[in-house]
């Protein structure tokens, strides 16, 4: 009989699987994260008063682990969100013909909206939601870091999803799935590569916001919260640089533990979603993700889970199957989209009076004409960064993208500068300011481009590194060098790349500019003119009707120049210049 003599299984199906020592180190490393989560637990709902709040935060050096592992649950906490806030919205507006007109306008609007502008209203009413906790200071430390993440990554997932292949739809259709189905077994797997590249790069992109998310000043009032940020922010206030460089130690530490331990396994994983005929021989490659595979515990851990999959599939029939009509009446569809535009626009004007009449009453409409002069100023700085690092690094990311020995050393690098807060030098460049004599006018430029550049290098660094090998070798093979080169066949096919980085890099330094044109360095306050500088003393002091005004005036500045520009370049990428 099978089995053994005796019709019996044999021993060795009783046998229990073996402990190896990748079981040992991942069970040791979700232990670590557990136990760290839960002694971080009480202090997250300490006792909060707002008059007795401290505005600093203790700058001794034992306190950094815990400052350390406190930014990275907030930076977490937001990423999850503004995965939840992905999923919901950007279905929405792919799925629902008549919310997409009023969706992503929406969207373009609030990634306009600069993160100090969020910060003066959540704040106060975070606060009010969780009298006498920490907990209300930490949701809004978290939504403020939340504003810098979740744009960029909806519009990646939304775009994934209009983008699918036509017969995919139908074949979702033809096999009736449901909504519920559908979702996780198409719309994700097919939106999983640009929904990771960019949540990795506005994950990289927050951290240059966390020192303004931890240490808020606003409505006269200045909240530390304990954090690596906030320590930073204590220590420029101080003049103390060697404390500040003890900081850039420990984010530099920061940020490549979360590239290495979290950003390049996620990357490699979701490459297993990638459709494409032939395997890529260069295909990114993690040493995390080769060890969990190599465990049996995650396999232990879902098992208990599988049977939620299938309940939860036959839940979720009662919302109907992924019925996705391609063609609709088309009577209805304009008297539908009439009414809801109606309905819409209703909303729009009455809101707008409402903001004019109250501006009006306070500071008067004048200072509008104000705000925007002081906003052309800022969008001098903005083209300025724009041509000098257009001119500076597309040369250099082409040649590091072009030479695969050079890309695989250098591009690990050039997504740590990416990622670093480049804040975290302000102190160091104003202490240069100061003893050269330079005016904030001219060094509010370099400030910004210290956080803005890098996105236009890292996308044209992929774009070089995505151009096909054959295509190389034609240009080698017809011995076409030089101008003719770069003309012909480098600068065409690295420019949908390079429009990425650079909308990417201008909404960046719009952004940058409100901590770039106001700096502290001990007892040295430079001030720059400008829109950033004004909304950031608006904010400083409470002073609502000017923090309307600015917030608005950048809104209009950053969605025009998107219009009229950056959308314009991208639809021309799409059309004549895609591989």
């Amino acid at each position: 009989m099978a089995g053994g003599s005796g019709g019996f299984p044999s021993r060795s199906v009783w046998r229990r699987p073996e402990l190896r020592w990748v079981d040992v180190l991942v069970a040791a490393a979700l232990v670590a994260g557990l136990y760290g989560l839960l002694r971080l637990a009480p202090s997250l709902d300490a006792p909060f008063l707002p008059d007795q709040a401290p505005a600093t935060v203790s700058t001794d050096l034992s306190n950094l682990p815990f400052y350390a592992v406190r930014s990275l649950l907030r930076m977490f906490v937001a990423l999850f969100a503004s995965v939840l806030f992905t999923f919901v919205y950007a279905s929405a507006a792919a799925r629902m013909r008549r919310a997409e007109k009023v969706l992503l306008p929406i969207l373009d609007v609030l990634q306009s909206v600069p993160i100090l502008g969020f910060l003066s209203i959540t704040v106060t009413a975070f606060i009010n939601l969780f009298p006498g906790s920490t907990l209300g200071l930490e949701c809004a430390s978290v939504f403020a870091i939340f504003t810098s993440m979740a744009w960029n990554m909806t519009f990646a997932f939304y775009y994934s999803l209009v983008s699918q292949p036509r017969e995919l739809d139908e074949a979702a259709r033809v096999m009736r799935l449901t909504k519920w189905q559908r979702f996780w077994r198409l719309d994700v797997p097919s939106g999983m590569i640009p929904l990771v590249w960019n949540g990795m790069m506005s994950f990289g992109g927050a951290w240059f916001f966390l020192a303004a998310s931890e240490s808020i000043s606003v409505l006269n009032h200045r909240y530390a919260l304990p954090g690596i940020g906030s320590y930073a922010a204590t220590a420029i206030g101080n003049g103390d640089l060697g404390q500040v460089g003890i900081a850039i130690g420990v984010m530099v530490v920061m940020v490549i533990g979360v590239n290495v331990l979290f950003w390049r396994p996620m990357t490699a994983w979701s490459e297993r979603f990638r459709v494409e005929e032939s395997e890529s021989a260069d295909r990114p490659r993690s040493v995390v993700l080769d060890l969990l595979r190599r465990s049996s515990l995650p396999e232990l851990a879902a098992r208990p889970l599988r049977p939620l999959g299938p309940a939860l599939d036959r839940a979720m029939r009662v919302f109907g199957l992924a019925e996705h009509p391609l063609a609709r009446p088309a009577a209805r569809e304009r008297t539908g989209d009439v009414f809801f535009a109606g309905a819409v626009a209703v909303v729009v004007v009455f809101g707008a009076w409402k903001a004019f009449d109250y501006v009006h009453t306070t500071v008067g409409l004048g200072e509008f004409g104000h705000a925007f002069a002081l906003g052309a100023v800022t969008f001098a700085r903005v083209l300025v960064l724009l041509v000098a690092a257009t001119a500076v690094w597309v040369p250099i990311g082409v040649w590091i993208g072009m030479n695969p020995r050079v890309t695989r050393f250098a591009q690990p690098a050039v997504q740590v500068l990416a990622s670093f807060p480049a804040n975290f030098l302000f102190p160091f460049a104003t202490a240069a300011f100061v003893a050269l004599g330079i005016s904030l006018d001219l060094g509010a430029v370099l400030l910004m481009a210290l956080g803005a550049q890098w996105y236009i290098l890292f996308n044209v660094v992929a774009g070089a590194s995505a151009i096909p090998s054959d295509l190389r070798e034609a240009m080698t093979g017809f011995q076409v060098r030089g101008r003719l080169r770069w003309r012909a066949f480098v600068l065409p096919a690295i420019f949908p790349y390079y429009v990425t980085g650079g909308i990417t890099a201008a909404g960046g330094a719009w952004n940058a500019s409100i901590v770039a044109e106001v700096v502290d360095y001990g007892s040295h306050h430079l001030t720059a003119t400008g829109l950033g500088s004004y909304i950031a003393e608006a904010t400083g002091t409470g002073a609502f009707p000017q923090i309307l005004v600015g917030v608005s005036v950048m809104s209009v500045y950053v969605v025009a120049l998107n219009r009229l520009l950056w959308r314009r370049l991208y639809r021309l990428s799409e059309t004549r210049y895609a591989l």
